[in-house]
């Protein structure tokens, strides 16, 4: 297969949220009230956890949260009010780590596999549904370099699995469908790149500190 350009998403693809559980319990300790019980990490998880999957369902992602910065924040409050019930005053500091280079980390494959993408001279675009800028926390990881070009729904107004971000990304890179790769890990939005014929690899979920796989997109791109 002939890959010119690799479109990416990016939370849970490139970059995963591992800190926010220890996050939570954290700030439980510290800042919960007076003689309340912090929640221990497995019950933080499993809050946590529920909202993340609350997060990706149909029904959210019709909400178009990640089309502006205040909805996204308002959606993701909502999701989190389980937590906040728990500790309460949690989802806005846990909101504002979760926006920063603080809440984000890239996977331990991720360098690797975007430069050694870069170094076959194949350019990518992030293809991201998500309402704040995302350079800043590629730059603080020295990868921003690598990307040849954002395409974040929040500076567009539309999401995927509206088909406008795909045909941006390709536009951005003069490269026709049939010679793209999308890779990502949400059937529902990433997925629907198949309807305007870019061949896609979604991956599954691995526990955080673990390789995500994209070695599996170097691969392809080799033939």
């Amino acid at each position: 297969m002939t890959v010119r350009a690799v479109l990416f998403d990016w939370g849970h693809t490139l970059f995963d949220t591992a800190g926010s559980v220890d996050f939570v319990v954290d700030w439980a300790a510290r800042f919960g009230p007076p003689g309340g019980v912090a929640p221990s990490a497995d019950e933080a998880r499993a809050i946590w956890d529920a909202a993340r999957l609350r997060s990706r369902s149909a029904a959210e992602i019709a909400k178009g949260r990640d089309k502006s910065a205040e909805l996204h924040r308002s959606c993701w409050l909502d999701l989190w009010s389980e937590l906040d019930a728990r500790c309460p005053g949690v989802a806005s500091p846990l909101y504002e780590f979760e926006t920063s280079a603080l809440g984000w980390s890239p996977y331990v494959d991720t360098a690797e596999a975007m430069s050694a993408i870069a170094a076959r001279n194949i350019p990518m675009v992030l293809v991201s549904d998500v309402a704040f800028d995302l350079r800043p926390i590629l730059a603080h990881y020295g990868l921003a370099d690598l990307v040849h070009t954002f395409v974040l729904s929040g500076e567009h107004g539309t999401i995927k699995p509206e088909l406008e971000l795909f045909r941006i990304a390709l536009d951005a890179v003069g490269v026709e469908p049939a010679d793209a790769l999308m890779v990502g890990d949400n059937p529902a939005n990433d997925g629907a790149a198949v309807e305007i014929g870019i061949r896609t690899l979604l991956l599954p979920q691995v526990a955080s500190g673990s390789p995500r796989g994209l070695w599996a997109v170097v691969d392809l791109i080799d033939g």
